[in-house]
């Protein structure tokens, strides 16, 4: 579905909008969704596409200890893995394309409100893919997963966002791709808005 940006009307009392990267600002997952394919096939461990996005938010590290629990085998240098699998998404990245329905948002109230970026994602792999894009400079907040203790479902990269923001939660609206997020931002006391509708 086509949206134009004034379709979607913040609810009364808005006071910052909290954007996830992945999925939701770019088109990100399917280069992901390879790179995580290339690296793991060599450790013989598998992913399906399904499960990859049904755990769209949580952090590379995270989602390869549970992959090598799940396939009852032991990973030794779960950080070198990481470092590869980011390198190859990294080859993709002059082919990622934004998310426009999103962009025209975040490009419409810029200025009005604050703007964060919250990612389960590392900070050099977001700010290259914000820079990419060319909209790094409109974020006053880039909260990433080394920013905070606990990961997404759980809230914290989202009130991190709104304390760096210095909002209120129940005032920040967020817009996501997953489920994982959404359930975040409900824990985290704000209005999610998922995109995916958007994309189709």
């Amino acid at each position: 579905m086509f949206m134009r940006t004034s379709e979607w009307t913040p609810p009364p009392g808005t006071a910052a909008l909290i954007f996830d990267c992945d999925g939701t600002l770019a088109d990100t997952m399917p280069a992901h969704y390879q790179a995580w394919t290339s690296m793991l096939r060599r450790y013989g461990i598998p992913f399906p596409e399904p499960r990859f996005y049904a755990l769209g938010g949580m952090p590379t590290a995270h989602i390869i200890r549970l992959l090598a629990d799940e396939a009852g085998m032991v990973v030794t240098d779960v950080e070198a893995m990481v470092q590869e699998k980011e390198a190859l998404f990294l080859e993709h990245l002059k082919g990622i394309r934004p998310i426009e329905p999103v962009l025209r948002i975040a490009a419409r109230f810029r200025g009005q409100w604050p703007l964060a970026v919250a990612s389960g994602g590392y900070r050099h792999t977001i700010t290259r893919t914000l820079d990419h894009l060319q909209i790094r400079d409109w974020f006053a907040a880039v909260v990433t997963a080394e920013d905070t203790p606990r990961h997404k479902p759980e809230p914290d990269v989202f009130l991190e966002a709104a304390a760096q923001l210095q909002v209120e939660p129940r005032r920040c609206v967020v817009f996501e791709d997953t489920d994982i997020g959404l359930e975040a931002a409900r824990r985290a006391g704000m209005l999610g808005i998922d995109i995916r509708p958007w994309r189709r």
